[in-house]
């Protein structure tokens, strides 16, 4: 997860042009993140390609917000300016023509010049999926955080509990972050288990998925995986659930926990007003436990 820098002035099509927005999802495994890089393996680099080749002409694209490797995708939202008119379900179709097989444009909307789709984001929403088991992922490898041992729901929740509202996450900051202020507001934690249908070993417990979902203005680089790092090692009992919270008031790195796998990480997407009328989820939501 890249840092959600403070809004740029939002810039508006040239007249000739007209701005289209999309909403991608992606499976970032084999990716080395969002932004476009030397390597031409990001993201960005393959939607890109996939565009010029459909629009048959060069397309630059902006993003809600920029995903590191190994994170998924479930609505990243772009947006990008073309001379072309073409129908809605014809960006769709035309593009993931030209697309790699885990990335997959979901939908695609005219927009109006004013709309950037970073700055008129008014929140971005996050998911942390993990699988509790004493077996490793398989079929899910890649997909799912992992750990082999159980955890408290209740000392987790009280635990971030004190994380909501606006603070300075410092802790909870990548070296190299380069978001201008530290202070962010987080609106919503949520911590859910689901049971797994596989049975309980002879010596261990029952497997089970656990959902952490996040939700602020903006967020820091490794931020929910820096945040992940902690509840786990509260829930695993290492920590106390007021540990949090001593955490957050030292403002340093060092206090805190390990930065956790980016393995189950997924972007929701950003959180737009109404007026733009953008869609809010897609199907790729109901992928996840």
């Amino acid at each position: 997860m890249q840092p959600d820098n403070p809004p740029a002035p939002q810039d508006t099509a040239p007249a000739h042009l007209s701005r289209v927005a999309m909403g991608v999802s992606y499976n970032g495994q084999r990716y080395s993140g969002w932004q476009s890089q030397l390597s031409g393996n990001t993201i960005q680099d393959h939607l890109e390609a996939a565009l010029g080749r459909f629009a048959t002409h060069r397309v630059s694209t902006l993003c809600a917000g920029r995903t590191d490797a190994g994170v998924h995708g479930l609505m990243q939202v772009v947006h990008f300016d073309t001379p072309l008119q073409r129908p809605a379900s014809s960006w769709v179709r035309g593009t993931n023509t030209f697309l790699p097989a885990d990335i997959a444009v979901q939908w695609a909307q005219p927009v109006p010049d004013g709309f950037h789709a970073r700055a008129s984001a008014i929140a971005r929403r996050y998911a942390y999926v993990l699988l509790q088991s004493p077996v490793r992922p398989s079929v899910d490898a890649g997909r799912v955080g992992w750990v082999f041992y159980p955890l408290d729901h209740a000392a987790m929740l009280q635990a971030a509990q004190q994380l909501l509202g606006e603070h300075d996450f410092t802790s909870f900051r990548a070296s190299a972050c380069q978001a201008k202020s530290p202070v962010k507001t987080l609106q919503r934690i949520e911590i859910t288990r689901t049971p797994s249908s596989m049975a309980a070993p002879p010596e261990g417990f029952a497997p089970c998925y656990w959902r952490f979902e996040f939700e602020a203005n903006a967020f820091l680089h490794h931020m929910i995986r820096n945040i992940m790092g902690c509840l786990i090692a509260v829930g695993q009992g290492k920590k106390p659930p007021q540990w949090i919270g001593e955490v957050l008031a030292a403002r340093s790195r060092d206090a805190a926990a390990p930065t956790f796998s980016p393995d189950g990480l997924y972007f929701q997407g950003p959180v737009y007003e109404p007026h733009w009328g953008l869609p809010h989820r897609t199907a790729a939501y109901d992928w996840l436990p």
